[in-house]
């Protein structure tokens, strides 16, 4: 789908603070009438996860968490809220590192999320969530709540999209952060070009492009921190449509060099 030489983004504005239980399709859908465009076959929506998150009622208030013995021994040694330590602990499948670092506000926790995303803190997050002492969650299935929002949207616009959820996740090796997939609908996570020829006539022996991150990253540009911009329109991609997740993209343990 699409023709491959130009790739247009456009922030859909005007979406509504979501909620628990709020219609993230619906609003969507109005977004894009009010700013007078139609979904067409081959577009992509890249979706913030925060919005499904708190749709699906994954904000936890920290009043409400009772943080275990585990809990309050790591914060203490990384000066780090214990009740956000539970939720970590809560979310992730190990603890990769914990370490203190004098001079910033915190110490650092990098985790396993159940899902299989290395990230810090188990990609619990406190901004943006228009509450003060309380983190949320990543969706309990982003796949799934992708495939969700797809069917609905496609449904309504008798048009055949992709529907990609992203999160902000740091990067070993690097500095700073960028929008990477973390739930796929339709969209392919990576292009094995193994086999191929290059401009040049050589052959690929390892090229794999990490198209679903390139996607989220890009999208990224257009959805500011301070910007209410969480859903950008993608249109003019060349891609087939699949069943791949994101987690496709995670590379094997045993491939694994570094942890």
């Amino acid at each position: 789908m699409g023709d491959g030489h130009q790739l247009l983004m456009r922030a859909l504005p005007g979406l509504p603070d979501v909620r628990a239980g709020d219609d993230v399709a619906a609003f969507i859908l109005e977004a894009l009438k009010r700013a007078d465009l139609a979904l067409d076959d081959g577009d992509i929506l890249i979706v913030a996860h925060k919005i499904v998150s708190k749709a699906e009622g994954r904000l936890v208030r920290y009043a409400d968490v009772t943080p275990s013995d585990e809990a309050i021994k790591l914060g203490r040694s990384i000066r780090k809220d214990p009740r956000r330590v539970e939720l970590i602990l809560r979310e992730s499948a190990r603890i990769i590192r914990a370490v203190d670092r004098p001079g910033l506000p915190e110490g650092i926790l990098i985790a396993e999320h159940r899902l299989g995303f290395i990230s810090a803190n188990a990609a619990i997050d406190e901004s943006n969530i228009g509450e003060l002492d309380a983190a949320l969650l990543l969706p309990e299935d982003p796949d799934a709540s992708a495939r969700a929002l797809r069917k609905i949207l496609e449904g309504a616009s008798g048009k055949t999209i992709g529907v990609l959820i992203c999160d902000t996740f740091g990067r070993p090796w690097r500095i700073g952060h960028v929008n990477v997939a973390i739930g796929l609908a339709g969209v392919p996570a990576s292009l094995d070009l193994v086999g191929q020829k290059d401009a040049y006539g050589r052959t690929l022996r390892v090229t794999r492009p990490a198209t679903a991150d390139e996607l989220a990253a890009a999208g990224g540009l257009l959805m500011p921190k301070d910007g209410k911009c969480p859903v950008v329109l993608c249109r003019g991609l060349e891609w087939t449509p699949g069943t791949d997740s994101a987690r496709d993209l995670i590379r094997p343990r045993e491939e694994d060099l570094f942890l």
